[in-house]
């Protein structure tokens, strides 16, 4: 346990930060699942709406600092490949 009064306060924003990269992380994860059930149900129109919602959340989260821009593009790009699959 920390006991300079400047890493006690570290150690308590630290934390709050881990918890609201989780929040963004699961927010990514869920939208992307998102899109992927509505691929597998081969309905491309619903496919696009979720794909724009998804890339708003992965765009967010590069901003915040908890992803970086390759994995974005990454993430956005298999995306993309998948819903141009679905006829």
């Amino acid at each position: 346990m920390a006991q300079i009064k400047s890493q006690i306060k570290r150690n308590k924003t630290n934390l709050k930060a881990q918890a609201r990269n989780y929040a963004t992380k699961s927010k990514i994860h869920t939208q992307s699942k998102k899109v992927l059930d509505a691929v597998n149900a081969k309905d491309k129109k619903k496919a696009e709406t979720e794909l724009k919602l998804a890339n708003s959340v992965i765009d967010k989260a590069v901003s915040k600092g908890t992803i970086k821009k390759n994995k974005a593009a990454r993430e956005k790009r298999s995306l993309e490949k998948a819903v141009a699959k679905v006829k």
